[in-house]
C-alpha cells in the first residue's frame, strides 16, 4: 500500500482552494510534478491542479480568494494565480495534441480526471490527489515507477510523442534531473521519432534544454540526447564531437572528453553565497560546448601528432550561431561564448612565469567570467595522469595566487586607461573620430603592460605615441 504524503507537507492554499472548489460543486485535484515532488520529499511553490470546471466557472471560485489573477492561457483552459508566496495553475480537464505539422497543440476539454491524467507525458507526473481529501489517484502505476526509477509513458510512447514531441526533450530532462532510467521502448521511440522534434518552438527547445543542462546529472541527459538523436536536430555541434578516434589514440575521445568535462564543471560549483551559485547554466554549457571547434579544426601532422589549432576560436562562434537558433538572450550568448573562446588561454602560457601584464590581461578579458573561467579551465583537465593533472592544478593555482595578489593593488575589473577620451583629444588637439580610439587602445595597452603611471606620464608617453602613429 503506498503511504500519502504528510497533508502538512501540502501547502496551505492549496488545501483551502480544494474546499473552495467542492463548496462550488466543482471537483479540484493537485496533479503532475507537485504529487511527484510530494513523494519525493520535495516542497513546491507552483502548483498546478485539475478540475471539472471552466475557465469562467474557476474565475467566480476564486474571485476575492485569490491576490492576483491573469488569463493568459484561458483558450487553454488555464486561469493562472496567486496567494501569499504560492503560484497556482487551474486547468480544465483537457486532451492536447499536435497536428502533423503544426508548432502548436490543438486542444479539447475532457470529461474525467482520469482521461486528463493518460494524456500526461510520463506516469511519473500522471498522479493526482483529489483535494480536499487527498485521495490518491494513481490509474498508471506512476508511483511504482518512481520507485523503481523508470520513466514510462501512460501510453504508447509513439502516441505520446506524437502528441507532443516536446515530450522527447522531457524525457531527457527528467533523467538528468531526477536521475531515472528510459523504459526500453520508450528510448526506443524517441529513436524512431526524434525528427519530429522540428516542428516544435525553439523557445519551448531551449527551456527544455536549460532544466537539462541545470539538472543533477546532466551528463546523462546530454547523452540520452545524442544516442537518440535528438542532439542531432536541437544539438548538432555535440553529437559531431564524436571523432573517429585513430588506431593509435594520439587524441582522446572527445565526446566522452566533453561530457567528463562538464560534470567536473558542475562539481566546481559553489553554494548560494560563493562566486558562481550552481546549478549554474553558463558555466555548464560552456563545459559541454568548449571543443565543439575540434572537428572543423583537426589536422594530422607529419610527425604524427593531431592538432586542432584555433578550435576555441571556431568553437566561440558555432556556439553563438546554436545559441542564437534556440534564442537565448544576447547576455546569455555572450558569457558562455566568452568562456568557450578563452577556455585555451592558460595554456597559452605553458608553465612560464606569469608577468603582471598577462594577469592583468587575463582578468580583463575574463571580465565578470573569471571565476566560471576558473572553474572551466580547472574542469578541462581530464587526463589520466595524475602527475600532469597535479602539475596543471598547482600551475593554474599560481595564477589564481598571482590574481588575488594584484587585485589587493589594483582593481584588475575595471583596468582603464588613465585618460579617458576628452583628454586625450584636449592633449592631442584632434577631435572625435578614429583617432581617439586608436590612442584609447595604446593608452589602455600601456595600462596593462606596466600598470598605473599617472596622469603626466600617461600624457607624455601618449604624446610621443602619436608623433609617430598619427
Amino acid at each position: 500500500m503506498t503511504l500519502l504524503p504528510d497533508p502538512s507537507a501540502i501547502h496551505p492554499a492549496a488545501l483551502d482552494l480544494g474546499r473552495r472548489f467542492a463548496g462550488a460543486g466543482h471537483e479540484l485535484s493537485l496533479v503532475g510534478g507537485p504529487v511527484r515532488d510530494l513523494f519525493l520529499g520535495r516542497t513546491a511553490l507552483d502548483l498546478d491542479f485539475a478540475t471539472d470546471a471552466t475557465p469562467d466557472e474557476t474565475l467566480a471560485v476564486v474571485a476575492g480568494w485569490a491576490d492576483a489573477v491573469w488569463e493568459i492561457g484561458r483558450e487553454f483552459g488555464t486561469v493562472g494565480l496567486r496567494r501569499g508566496d504560492v503560484q497556482l495553475e487551474v486547468t480544465t480537464y483537457r486532451a492536447e495534441a499536435y497536428d502533423a505539422d503544426s508548432r502548436k497543440p490543438r486542444v479539447a476539454f475532457g470529461d474525467s480526471l482520469e482521461e486528463d491524467l493518460f494524456r500526461r507525458d510520463f506516469t511519473i507526473n500522471a498522479m493526482a490527489l483529489r483535494l480536499p481529501g487527498l485521495e490518491l489517484v494513481d490509474p498508471h502505476g506512476g508511483i511504482k515507477d518512481l520507485h523503481a526509477g523508470a520513466l514510462r509513458t501512460p501510453g504508447a510512447p509513439e502516441d505520446s510523442f506524437s502528441d507532443d514531441p516536446l515530450r522527447m526533450m522531457r524525457a531527457a530532462r527528467f533523467a538528468s534531473q531526477l536521475d531515472v532510467e528510459l523504459a526500453p521502448e520508450v528510448g526506443a521511440a524517441m529513436t524512431d521519432m526524434a525528427e519530429r522534434i522540428r516542428i516544435v518552438s525553439a523557445e519551448r527547445v531551449r527551456e527544455e534544454l536549460v532544466k537539462l543542462i541545470r539538472g543533477r546529472r546532466p551528463r546523462k541527459g546530454v547523452d540520452i540526447l545524442v544516442t537518440t538523436g535528438l542532439a542531432g536536430y536541437v544539438l548538432p555541434e555535440v553529437p559531431a564531437l564524436q571523432l573517429e578516434v585513430d588506431e593509435h589514440h594520439r587524441h582522446k575521445d572527445v565526446y566522452q572528453h566533453s561530457l567528463t568535462v562538464l560534470e567536473q564543471a558542475a562539481a566546481l560549483e559553489t553554494g548560494p553565497d560563493g562566486p558562481v551559485p550552481g546549478p549554474d547554466f553558463v558555466l555548464r554549457f560552456a563545459a559541454l560546448m568548449h571543443d565543439v571547434g575540434k572537428p572543423a579544426t583537426r589536422r594530422f601532422e607529419e610527425s604524427g601528432a593531431v592538432s586542432f589549432r584555433h578550435h576555441e576560436v571556431v568553437g566561440a562562434k558555432l556556439t553563438a550561431k546554436r545559441m542564437k537558433a534556440l534564442r537565448f538572450d544576447n547576455d546569455t550568448i555572450k558569457a558562455v561564448r566568452r568562456l568557450v573562446e578563452l577556455h585555451m588561454r592558460f595554456y597559452g602560457y605553458g608553465e612560464a612565469q606569469w608577468t603582471d601584464s598577462a594577469v592583468r590581461r587575463y582578468v580583463r578579458d575574463a571580465g565578470e567570467s573569471l571565476e566560471r573561467l576558473h572553474r572551466l579551465t580547472r574542469a578541462d583537465v581530464t587526463s589520466r595522469n595524475r602527475r600532469k593533472v597535479a602539475r596543471l592544478s598547482a600551475a593554474y593555482g599560481e595564477l589564481e595566487r598571482r590574481i588575488a595578489e594584484l587585485s589587493e593593488q589594483e582593481e584588475l575589473d575595471a583596468v582603464r586607461p588613465e585618460l579617458d577620451g576628452e583628454r586625450i583629444m584636449a592633449v592631442l588637439g584632434i577631435a572625435p573620430g578614429p583617432a581617439v580610439g586608436r590612442a584609447y587602445k595604446f593608452l589602455l595597452d600601456l595600462r596593462l603592460d606596466e600598470g598605473e603611471l599617472g596622469p603626466e606620464e600617461a600624457e607624455r608617453r601618449l604624446r610621443d605615441w602619436a608623433a609617430d602613429a598619427l
